[in-house]
């Protein structure tokens, strides 16, 4: 018996492993090490699940071997990876510095592959086709060092939107290569081939880019309390583009990379359903997929002879010259300091991603040999570390230039306020609160409900910390701190004046007030008492739809609200709502209001799409209503006035509002008072 026993337990650690479960274990204690141990010396992640897949594989330490499970998770990983490499994109960014882009999108596509396509067929000799697929890879590019320009808090620095944008184009280029590649091998480039690619190609973008995201629309809008089958659509959408693209005769990572380009506007980077995406992806996928690759190396080719060293060396060298004279070229043309051009040579260096994929189809397809393989993984390991380190190098320098410029002035850290009145609207003051909140303050949003104190004022007191409770589960799939406070009042205004000077909250988001009753009237109303008695900013939110779902932001200007000096405070806000769902602009004001946005604009270097109208469509609003769809974000900054009759007439104001423009969503915006 005891015998047996030790026969089965060893026979569970004989290599390589065969128990799911223990796999399971160990690739989840890859992936959770791997990065911690990398991370004490500043290397990315990817470096260590790469090596650990090296370590544990057939031609490591035989712990693991290739089977359908790794197979068909590292597919997934794959497919994934290019998905957020599509949704993450800034696309109005993209728009705003397109030609820039493009010049650097074609300069960091034509140099490597100029570089790589005469080392790789005369200096290696390799095929024709083995050397253009091999210099293909050169031009590709992964934002692996993107977390860093995160850190110093650069984003909006020209180079950065200038890379950015050359990623689009360069690992697109780079894939339509890679697919015409692949028809060549499987049969002759004649006019048939190029004429079912022109027609796949077209019924695929056709089907992507306004079928799916039609639907999408749709999906959100009807199913919007459904916040995992969002998750479920999300995942959906992505593995069937890719099978698409298979279908039209291209590889799926163009399907997935797509499909995160079409989704892109749906899907703000603030909210939760994207905290979700990105967790998944990083915390499962995308590490098995590199810890896969891994696996597929065999460093004993190394040492098999000077050729394999040669070809690791060959590939390695001319990735970066071909990366650094890009980033060079770009700096001359448009003048950029050589800070910028370090920023621009650390993003764009490091190969992972698309290059991974690329390598791995021609390896499959017998295209590319073990000695361009193994070499690829010595590529990524250096150019990723290269990579981090430029972009480090360079972040610092450019914030120092910037401290030497002028500190930014000190400024009050933002402390969001949200008195719920009726839970069935928290998703939507959340999904507001979360789009709006400055991702530099450490100040929680505040969830605050006002229970009447009445005779069963303890049990609603209990009753609404519990709804409050709901609410922060909800708001905590974003990583977003909450402070919850239930209180007891004899009146809800006061009593949300009292916590928002208790917590000095400078954003106080509430609901849409309600239908005007004598009662109220008589009582006073509870958003005229806000807008009268508060000295925060203050937005009032009727959203009756998904706030992803959106076409247009129309932002209406009032000349009265022009001496307000916090105006910066509120415009940031609407430009961020404007840049996280990809929304045109297009503001009512006066000559001197549009001024003062476009002075603010130039100094922030926002990409906002915005077009100005000097209609004084605030004198009647029915002048607006032929101007609107349903589908527009409506926008209204109001002025604020210590004269009783104004504040009486809000509740007209608002009530008009609701009638003109029913179907729209409508935030009401009272800036805080100086």
């Amino acid at each position: 018996m005891h015998s047996n026993f030790l026969t089965h337990l060893t026979r569970q650690f004989d290599l390589p492993f065969t128990n799911p479960v223990l796999i399971f274990s160990l690739l989840l204690f890859i992936i959770l090490i791997a990065p911690i141990l990398l991370g004490k010396i500043k290397i990315p992640g990817i470096v260590g699940f790469i090596i650990a897949g090296i370590i544990i594989g057939p031609y490591g330490f035989n712990i693991l071997k290739k089977n359908s499970a790794i197979e068909l998770f590292s597919t997934i990983g794959l497919l994934y990876i290019m998905f957020i490499a599509g949704i993450e994109l800034d696309l109005a960014e993209f728009k705003k510095k397109k030609h820039r882009s493009f010049i650097f999108g074609f300069l960091t596509f034509a140099v490597p592959i100029l570089i790589g396509f005469p080392v790789c067929y005369y200096l290696l000799n390799y095929s024709f086709i083995t050397s253009l697929l091999t210099a293909s890879m050169f031009a590709t590019h992964t934002l692996v060092a993107y977390p860093i320009i995160n850190k110093f808090g650069i984003g909006k620095n020209e180079a950065v939107a200038v890379t950015v944008g050359g990623t689009i184009l360069t690992d697109t280029a780079v894939l339509i290569i890679l697919a015409v590649i692949m028809g060549s091998v499987e049969g002759e480039l004649n006019s048939t081939f190029w004429i079912q690619l022109a027609i796949s190609l077209s019924l695929f973008t056709a089907t992507v880019f306004f079928i799916i995201p039609k639907i999408a629309k749709w999906f959100f809008t009807k199913l919007e309390s459904e916040k995992t089958s969002h998750y479920i659509f999300v995942l959906s959408v992505v593995f069937f583009s890719a099978f698409l693209a298979q279908l039209a005769g291209i590889e799926p990572i163009i399907g997935s990379f797509v499909a995160g380009l079409a989704l892109n506007k749906l899907i703000p980077h603030t909210s939760i359903l994207m905290n979700r995406i990105e967790f998944v992806g990083n915390a499962l996928f995308i590490p098995f997929f590199l810890i896969s690759v891994g696996m597929l190396v065999d460093l004993r080719v190394l040492f098999r002879g000077p050729e394999a060293l040669i070809i690791a060396g060959s590939l390695t060298v001319v990735a970066l010259i071909g990366k650094y004279l890009s980033a060079t070229f770009t700096q001359w043309i448009f003048r950029y300091s050589k800070n910028q051009r370090l920023l621009i040579f650390g993003l764009s260096s490091a190969h992972a991603a698309a290059t991974l994929a690329i390598i791995l189809v021609g390896y499959q397809a017998k295209i590319i040999d073990d000695n361009i393989l193994n070499g690829t993984i010595i590529l990524i390991l250096v150019t990723c570390v290269v990579a981090s380190f430029a972009t480090e190098k360079a972040g610092r320098q450019i914030v120092s230039a910037e401290e030497i410029d002028g500190p930014a002035p000190v400024q009050q850290q933002e402390s969001i306020l949200i008195p719920i009145a009726d839970f069935n609207n928290m998703d939507t003051m959340l999904d507001l609160a979360l789009l709006l909140k400055d991702k530099n303050s450490e100040q929680p949003i505040t969830l605050l409900s006002v229970v009447p104190d009445s005779d069963n004022a303890q049990a609603n007191l209990v009753t609404a910390r519990k709804k409050l409770n709901d609410s922060a589960k909800y708001a905590s799939g974003n990583g977003t701190l909450i402070k919850l406070v239930a209180t007891l009042d004899h009146n809800i205004a006061s009593g949300v004046l009292r916590i928002a000077k208790e917590k000095s909250a400078n954003i106080i988001i509430t609901g849409w007030p309600r239908r005007t009753t004598v009662l109220d009237k008589f009582l006073g109303d509870k958003s005229a008492a806000l807008i009268e008695k508060s000295d925060a900013h203050l937005f009032i939110l009727h959203l009756n739809k998904p706030i992803s779902v959106h076409d247009r932001l129309q932002l209406v200007c009032p000349p009265a609200y022009l001496p307000e000096i916090t105006m910066s405070i509120w415009l940031s806000k609407v430009c961020k709502i404007s840049a996280e769902l990809s929304l045109p602009v297009i503001c009512y004001c006066d000559e001197a209001t549009k001024i003062h946005i476009n002075q603010y604009l130039l100094h922030t270097k926002s990409s906002i799409n915005i077009k100005f109208d000097d209609t004084e469509v605030w004198k009647d609003w029915r002048m607006l209503k032929s101007r609107v769809s349903v589908n527009d974000f409506m926008t209204f900054v109001l002025d604020r006035k210590e004269d009783t009759n104004y504040l009486l007439s809000l509740t007209h104001t608002q009530r008009k509002l609701d009638v003109i423009f029913e179907k729209q969503t409508k935030l009401l915006i009272y800036p805080q008072m100086s």
